[in-house]
């Protein structure tokens, strides 16, 4: 298991934490669209305040660590490493309590090129400590809103993990699913497995629409989110979403790996 003091370095080292490569303009960007509720930025999220631009910036320095100036508008952002730390063992410990459980968990994500390895890691060792990882709505049919346009996504699993595939899923980077922050996946998994009359998750894990949109259901949720995330952190500030960690979601899929070995050994789980 890597020392706190190591993982640090590591979360600097790559900039996972630290200065990330999510820039300034798209954050403040993010917050400008989260006050005004366009849905691109409440991925599912239906927020019992009136968030506005300065609130959230106030509030991503205080769970991200992101710069509390509004007159900092430009260049790459920023992630306190503490704070990343600190949100991974209150992420772990979670897992721990699922597992002891037994919990039926629901894991999904909007950014598969990235942080499918580490979820699916999860998946692996909850599985192996008794949890029900659940996969229902395998091939149905999303209707998403995406940058090119709406289009009509199938709902897919790989190694445990809930993801959307695009028709056109030959098209470059589309090999392992596709980006979404949309919440409409989790919302017709979670449906499916209601009509099923099967078991329910106790937990979901994953980023973006899965997260927030599974927490706005009133199911506990946990998962990773950027600087340019807000919907999450707002989820846990107002007790939708129960832990947000703060780290740049689209790195190198392999400097996800301490990580993983560090949650799964801080929740005394296998892999």
């Amino acid at each position: 298991m890597p020392t706190s003091a190591a993982l640090r370095a590591h979360l600097l080292a790559t900039r996972l934490a630290g200065v990330v490569a999510t820039t300034r303009e798209a954050s403040l960007r993010s917050y400008r669209l989260f006050a005004a509720r366009d849905p691109r930025a409440l991925m599912g999220l239906d927020p019992e305040g009136a968030w506005r631009p300065e609130d959230l910036l106030a509030l991503m320095a205080r769970s991200c660590g992101v710069l509390d100036d509004p007159r900092h508008t430009s260049g790459q952002d920023v992630i306190d490493p503490d704070l990343t730390l600190a949100a991974l063992a209150a992420f772990a410990d979670r897992l721990a309590a699922a597992a002891r459980r037994g919990e039926p968990v629901l894991l999904g994500t909007g950014h598969p090129h990235r942080l499918l390895g580490f979820y699916a890691a999860l998946a692996d060792a909850l599985s192996a400590a008794g949890c029900t990882v659940l996969t229902p709505a395998q091939g149905r049919c999303v209707d998403i809103t995406t940058r090119f346009g709406l289009r009509t996504c199938t709902l897919d699993y790989a190694r445990g993990v809930a993801l959307v595939r695009e028709p056109d899923g030959s098209r470059p980077g589309c090999e392992t699913g596709a980006h979404t922050h949309s919440p409409l996946p989790v919302r017709t998994v979670l449906a499916a497995a209601a009509e099923a009359g099967g078991p329910l998750p106790g937990l979901v894990i994953g980023d973006h629409g899965w997260v927030c949109g599974a927490g706005q259901l009133g199911f506990e949720a946990i998962g990773l989110a950027d600087t340019d995330d807000p919907a999450l952190f707002v989820g846990q500030a107002e007790g939708t979403v129960s832990v947000v960690v703060p780290l740049d979601d689209g790195v190198r899929s392999d400097y996800y790996r301490p990580l993983t070995r560090y949650v799964l050994n801080r929740a005394c789980l296998s892999h």
